[in-house]
Protein backbone atom coordinates (compact mmCIF):
# COMPACT_ATOMS: atom_id res chain seq x y z
CA UNK A 1 0.00 0.00 0.00
CA UNK A 2 2.82 2.16 0.81
CA UNK A 3 4.68 1.51 -2.79
CA UNK A 4 0.91 2.60 -4.52
CA UNK A 5 0.90 5.83 -2.14
CA UNK A 6 4.77 6.81 -3.43
CA UNK A 7 3.55 5.80 -6.76
CA UNK A 8 0.71 7.91 -6.97
CA UNK A 9 2.17 10.88 -5.52
CA UNK A 10 5.01 10.73 -7.74
CA UNK A 11 2.40 10.52 -10.78
CA UNK A 12 0.39 13.37 -9.33
CA UNK A 13 3.73 15.44 -9.13
CA UNK A 14 4.59 14.63 -12.72
CA UNK A 15 1.18 15.48 -13.88
CA UNK A 16 1.90 18.84 -11.94
CA UNK A 17 5.00 19.41 -13.35
CA UNK A 18 4.31 18.88 -16.64
CA UNK A 19 1.39 21.66 -16.87
CA UNK A 20 3.71 24.01 -15.06
CA UNK A 21 6.27 23.95 -17.75
CA UNK A 22 3.71 24.34 -20.65
CA UNK A 23 5.35 26.04 -23.37
CA UNK A 24 4.08 30.11 -23.29
CA UNK A 25 3.06 31.68 -26.98
CA UNK A 26 2.08 35.41 -27.59
CA UNK A 27 0.30 35.24 -31.03
CA UNK A 28 0.15 39.63 -32.67
CA UNK A 29 -1.82 39.49 -35.39
CA UNK A 30 -2.90 41.91 -38.16
CA UNK A 31 -6.72 40.22 -38.07
CA UNK A 32 -8.39 43.36 -39.33
CA UNK A 33 -6.13 42.78 -42.93
CA UNK A 34 -7.27 39.62 -44.54
CA UNK A 35 -9.22 36.14 -43.80
CA UNK A 36 -6.06 34.06 -43.09
CA UNK A 37 -5.12 35.49 -39.65
CA UNK A 38 -8.98 34.35 -38.00
CA UNK A 39 -8.29 30.37 -39.49
CA UNK A 40 -4.67 30.58 -37.43
CA UNK A 41 -5.81 32.14 -33.79
CA UNK A 42 -8.79 29.89 -34.29
CA UNK A 43 -6.51 26.84 -34.53
CA UNK A 44 -3.59 28.13 -32.10
CA UNK A 45 -6.31 28.92 -29.00
CA UNK A 46 -7.46 25.37 -29.42
CA UNK A 47 -4.11 23.59 -29.78
CA UNK A 48 -3.63 21.20 -26.40
CA UNK A 49 0.08 21.37 -24.69
CA UNK A 50 0.66 25.35 -25.04
CA UNK A 51 0.26 28.17 -23.10
CA UNK A 52 -1.27 31.00 -25.00
CA UNK A 53 -0.97 33.95 -22.56
CA UNK A 54 -1.21 36.59 -25.21
CA UNK A 55 -3.64 37.70 -28.23
CA UNK A 56 -2.56 41.29 -29.21
CA UNK A 57 -3.48 43.60 -32.64
CA UNK A 58 -1.19 44.46 -35.10
CA UNK A 59 -1.74 47.65 -37.55
CA UNK A 60 -1.59 47.29 -41.29
CA UNK A 61 -0.98 50.44 -42.49
CA UNK A 62 -0.31 50.63 -46.04
CA UNK A 63 -0.14 53.03 -49.08
CA UNK A 64 -3.53 52.34 -50.56
CA UNK A 65 -5.03 53.33 -47.46
CA UNK A 66 -4.63 56.66 -48.95
CA UNK A 67 -5.33 56.65 -52.40
CA UNK A 68 -8.17 53.88 -52.78
CA UNK A 69 -11.97 53.90 -51.58
CA UNK A 70 -11.94 50.45 -50.45
CA UNK A 71 -9.59 48.18 -48.53
CA UNK A 72 -10.90 44.35 -48.91
CA UNK A 73 -14.57 45.03 -47.56
CA UNK A 74 -13.55 47.98 -45.87
CA UNK A 75 -14.00 51.29 -46.52
CA UNK A 76 -10.79 53.56 -46.18
CA UNK A 77 -12.19 56.61 -45.31
CA UNK A 78 -13.30 55.40 -41.95
CA UNK A 79 -10.82 52.42 -41.29
CA UNK A 80 -8.96 52.26 -38.43
CA UNK A 81 -6.68 49.01 -38.79
CA UNK A 82 -5.34 48.33 -35.61
CA UNK A 83 -8.98 49.05 -34.44
CA UNK A 84 -10.38 46.82 -36.33
CA UNK A 85 -7.41 43.84 -35.64
CA UNK A 86 -8.41 44.27 -32.14
CA UNK A 87 -12.21 43.83 -32.72
CA UNK A 88 -11.83 40.97 -34.27
CA UNK A 89 -9.11 39.57 -31.78
CA UNK A 90 -12.06 40.04 -29.44
CA UNK A 91 -14.89 38.90 -31.38
CA UNK A 92 -13.16 35.49 -31.85
CA UNK A 93 -12.05 35.18 -28.26
CA UNK A 94 -15.40 35.33 -27.21
CA UNK A 95 -16.77 33.17 -29.70
CA UNK A 96 -14.29 30.68 -28.11
CA UNK A 97 -14.74 31.22 -24.46
CA UNK A 98 -11.34 32.48 -24.55
CA UNK A 99 -11.32 35.90 -22.94
CA UNK A 100 -9.44 35.09 -20.85
CA UNK A 101 -6.19 35.48 -22.40
CA UNK A 102 -5.20 39.01 -22.73
CA UNK A 103 -5.66 40.66 -25.87
CA UNK A 104 -3.90 43.96 -25.60
CA UNK A 105 -3.96 46.86 -28.02
CA UNK A 106 -1.28 47.05 -30.06
CA UNK A 107 0.73 49.94 -32.60
CA UNK A 108 -1.14 52.04 -35.01
CA UNK A 109 1.79 52.96 -37.41
CA UNK A 110 5.21 51.59 -38.16
CA UNK A 111 8.23 52.44 -35.73
CA UNK A 112 10.45 55.17 -37.19
CA UNK A 113 9.46 57.59 -39.75
CA UNK A 114 9.02 56.72 -43.75
CA UNK A 115 12.31 57.14 -44.40
CA UNK A 116 14.10 54.59 -41.49
CA UNK A 117 14.82 55.39 -38.26
CA UNK A 118 14.13 53.10 -35.34
CA UNK A 119 11.85 55.22 -32.95
CA UNK A 120 10.01 52.88 -31.02
CA UNK A 121 6.11 52.59 -31.38
CA UNK A 122 4.83 52.25 -27.75
CA UNK A 123 1.34 50.52 -27.12
CA UNK A 124 0.24 47.86 -24.12
CA UNK A 125 0.87 45.13 -26.56
CA UNK A 126 4.48 46.09 -26.50
CA UNK A 127 4.16 47.23 -23.07
CA UNK A 128 2.64 43.21 -22.13
CA UNK A 129 5.94 41.66 -24.30
CA UNK A 130 7.70 43.32 -22.13
CA UNK A 131 6.22 42.41 -19.17
CA UNK A 132 5.95 38.68 -20.20
CA UNK A 133 9.44 38.27 -21.34
CA UNK A 134 10.81 39.23 -17.98
CA UNK A 135 8.88 36.76 -16.01
CA UNK A 136 11.03 34.19 -18.07
CA UNK A 137 13.12 32.22 -15.36
CA UNK A 138 16.76 30.68 -16.38
CA UNK A 139 16.42 28.92 -19.78
CA UNK A 140 12.64 29.98 -20.58
CA UNK A 141 12.02 31.86 -23.30
CA UNK A 142 8.43 33.71 -23.86
CA UNK A 143 8.00 32.25 -27.97
CA UNK A 144 6.43 35.56 -30.02
CA UNK A 145 4.69 34.78 -32.98
CA UNK A 146 4.05 37.26 -35.43
CA UNK A 147 1.39 37.33 -38.21
CA UNK A 148 1.65 41.20 -39.82
CA UNK A 149 4.02 43.87 -38.92
CA UNK A 150 6.62 43.41 -36.56
CA UNK A 151 5.83 46.83 -35.07
CA UNK A 152 4.83 45.39 -31.47
CA UNK A 153 7.77 43.35 -31.05
CA UNK A 154 10.40 45.21 -32.21
CA UNK A 155 8.91 48.07 -29.92
CA UNK A 156 9.22 45.49 -26.87
CA UNK A 157 13.23 45.09 -28.15
CA UNK A 158 13.72 48.37 -28.61
CA UNK A 159 11.99 49.92 -24.98
CA UNK A 160 13.61 46.63 -23.35
CA UNK A 161 16.69 45.37 -24.67
CA UNK A 162 16.86 43.37 -21.73
CA UNK A 163 14.21 40.76 -23.38
CA UNK A 164 16.50 40.02 -25.98
CA UNK A 165 17.56 36.76 -24.21
CA UNK A 166 14.04 35.67 -23.57
CA UNK A 167 12.39 36.17 -26.81
CA UNK A 168 12.31 33.58 -29.36
CA UNK A 169 10.37 35.12 -32.29
CA UNK A 170 8.62 33.38 -35.35
CA UNK A 171 7.56 35.93 -37.98
CA UNK A 172 5.33 35.71 -40.98
CA UNK A 173 7.14 37.85 -43.65
CA UNK A 174 9.46 38.66 -46.75
CA UNK A 175 10.07 36.47 -50.01
CA UNK A 176 13.12 34.47 -50.17
CA UNK A 177 14.49 31.78 -52.70
CA UNK A 178 16.61 29.31 -51.40
CA UNK A 179 17.87 28.13 -54.77
CA UNK A 180 19.32 31.63 -55.31
CA UNK A 181 19.83 32.51 -51.52
CA UNK A 182 17.88 35.88 -52.52
CA UNK A 183 15.98 37.76 -49.76
CA UNK A 184 12.96 40.02 -51.33
CA UNK A 185 11.54 42.76 -49.29
CA UNK A 186 8.82 43.69 -51.05
CA UNK A 187 6.29 42.07 -49.48
CA UNK A 188 2.91 42.85 -47.73
CA UNK A 189 3.92 42.63 -44.13
CA UNK A 190 7.42 44.33 -44.83
CA UNK A 191 6.13 47.04 -46.42
CA UNK A 192 4.24 47.62 -43.52
CA UNK A 193 7.08 48.48 -41.27
CA UNK A 194 9.86 47.77 -42.93
CA UNK A 195 12.00 49.39 -40.27
CA UNK A 196 10.70 46.73 -37.67
CA UNK A 197 11.86 44.03 -39.90
CA UNK A 198 15.30 45.36 -40.54
CA UNK A 199 15.51 45.93 -37.00
CA UNK A 200 15.32 42.60 -36.16
CA UNK A 201 16.97 41.65 -38.81
CA UNK A 202 19.85 43.52 -37.38
CA UNK A 203 19.66 43.09 -33.97
CA UNK A 204 22.21 40.92 -33.11
CA UNK A 205 22.01 37.62 -30.73
CA UNK A 206 17.79 37.47 -31.30
CA UNK A 207 16.69 34.14 -31.85
CA UNK A 208 14.94 34.71 -35.17
CA UNK A 209 12.30 32.05 -37.30
CA UNK A 210 11.15 33.44 -40.63
CA UNK A 211 8.04 31.95 -42.59
CA UNK A 212 8.49 33.08 -45.46
CA UNK A 213 5.55 34.17 -47.93
CA UNK A 214 7.45 32.02 -50.75
CA UNK A 215 7.20 28.78 -48.39
CA UNK A 216 3.41 29.33 -47.09
CA UNK A 217 2.46 29.64 -50.73
CA UNK A 218 1.69 26.18 -50.63
CA UNK A 219 -1.05 25.95 -47.95
CA UNK A 220 -4.28 26.85 -50.18
CA UNK A 221 -7.96 26.18 -49.00
CA UNK A 222 -10.74 25.58 -51.41
CA UNK A 223 -13.90 27.99 -51.01
CA UNK A 224 -16.50 25.96 -51.72
CA UNK A 225 -14.95 22.80 -49.85
CA UNK A 226 -13.79 25.26 -46.65
CA UNK A 227 -17.71 26.47 -46.90
CA UNK A 228 -19.13 23.16 -46.85
CA UNK A 229 -16.81 21.50 -43.86
CA UNK A 230 -17.91 24.55 -41.59
CA UNK A 231 -20.74 24.53 -39.64
CA UNK A 232 -22.15 27.96 -39.22
CA UNK A 233 -24.48 26.77 -35.54
CA UNK A 234 -20.30 26.78 -34.13
CA UNK A 235 -20.26 30.65 -33.51
CA UNK A 236 -16.33 30.21 -34.07
CA UNK A 237 -16.56 28.63 -37.53
CA UNK A 238 -20.00 30.98 -38.34
CA UNK A 239 -16.64 33.70 -37.60
CA UNK A 240 -14.88 32.00 -40.23
CA UNK A 241 -17.22 31.68 -42.97
CA UNK A 242 -18.20 35.06 -42.75
CA UNK A 243 -14.84 36.51 -43.18
CA UNK A 244 -14.28 34.52 -46.46
CA UNK A 245 -17.92 35.49 -47.58
CA UNK A 246 -17.78 39.49 -46.83
CA UNK A 247 -14.19 39.63 -47.41
CA UNK A 248 -13.39 37.36 -50.47
CA UNK A 249 -15.96 35.88 -52.44
CA UNK A 250 -14.42 35.93 -55.37
CA UNK A 251 -11.41 34.29 -54.37
CA UNK A 252 -11.93 30.09 -55.25
CA UNK A 253 -8.93 29.47 -53.35
CA UNK A 254 -7.37 31.30 -50.67
CA UNK A 255 -3.27 31.15 -49.64
CA UNK A 256 -3.51 30.99 -45.75
CA UNK A 257 0.10 32.36 -44.78
CA UNK A 258 -0.86 32.89 -41.38
CA UNK A 259 -1.97 29.32 -40.80
CA UNK A 260 1.06 27.98 -42.32
CA UNK A 261 3.40 29.74 -40.30
CA UNK A 262 1.42 29.09 -36.66
CA UNK A 263 0.98 25.20 -38.01
CA UNK A 264 4.82 24.84 -38.74
CA UNK A 265 5.38 25.85 -35.48
CA UNK A 266 2.63 23.32 -33.46
CA UNK A 267 4.00 21.03 -35.88
CA UNK A 268 7.64 21.11 -36.90
CA UNK A 269 7.77 17.51 -37.90
CA UNK A 270 5.89 18.96 -40.86
CA UNK A 271 8.30 22.08 -42.24
CA UNK A 272 12.13 22.55 -42.98
CA UNK A 273 14.05 25.15 -41.32
CA UNK A 274 17.57 26.19 -42.60
CA UNK A 275 19.96 28.29 -41.99
CA UNK A 276 20.33 31.37 -43.72
CA UNK A 277 22.18 34.61 -43.73
CA UNK A 278 20.45 37.71 -43.34
CA UNK A 279 19.94 40.21 -46.78
CA UNK A 280 23.32 42.16 -47.52
CA UNK A 281 22.28 45.59 -46.37
CA UNK A 282 21.60 43.73 -43.36
CA UNK A 283 24.14 42.71 -40.49
CA UNK A 284 25.42 39.88 -40.92
CA UNK A 285 24.60 36.80 -39.02
CA UNK A 286 22.59 33.70 -39.40
CA UNK A 287 18.55 33.36 -39.19
CA UNK A 288 16.24 30.14 -39.10
CA UNK A 289 14.23 30.24 -42.49
CA UNK A 290 11.29 27.82 -43.08
CA UNK A 291 12.40 26.27 -46.27
CA UNK A 292 9.67 23.79 -46.95
CA UNK A 293 6.08 23.12 -45.55
CA UNK A 294 4.02 19.41 -45.64
CA UNK A 295 0.65 21.41 -46.46
CA UNK A 296 -1.71 18.55 -46.72
CA UNK A 297 -1.01 17.22 -43.63
CA UNK A 298 -1.77 21.09 -42.40
CA UNK A 299 -4.70 21.04 -43.80
CA UNK A 300 -6.02 17.57 -42.85
CA UNK A 301 -4.82 18.91 -38.87
CA UNK A 302 -6.49 21.85 -39.20
CA UNK A 303 -9.75 20.95 -39.89
CA UNK A 304 -9.11 17.71 -37.14
CA UNK A 305 -8.52 19.85 -34.59
CA UNK A 306 -11.35 22.75 -34.94
CA UNK A 307 -14.23 19.93 -35.00
CA UNK A 308 -12.42 18.80 -31.65
CA UNK A 309 -14.77 19.94 -28.99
Amino acid sequence: MKTNLSLLIVCLFLILQSGFSQQKVWLDSDTGNEMDDLYAIAYLVKVPGIDLIGLSSAHFNNADLNVFEKWNAYETATLKPVEESQRLNEEILAAMGRMDIPHPLGADRQIGRAWGQQDPRDSPAAQAIIAEARKMKGEEKLHVLTLGAMTNVATALILAPDIKDKIRLFSLGSWYTPESRAWNKSEFNIRCDLNAFDYLLNLEGLDFTIMTTTTSFALKFDRDETYARLDENVAIEKILADRWRVHNPQDKTRVMWDLALVMAYIHPEWATVSPVMTPPENTPRVVQVYTEIDADKMREEFWRLLKTP
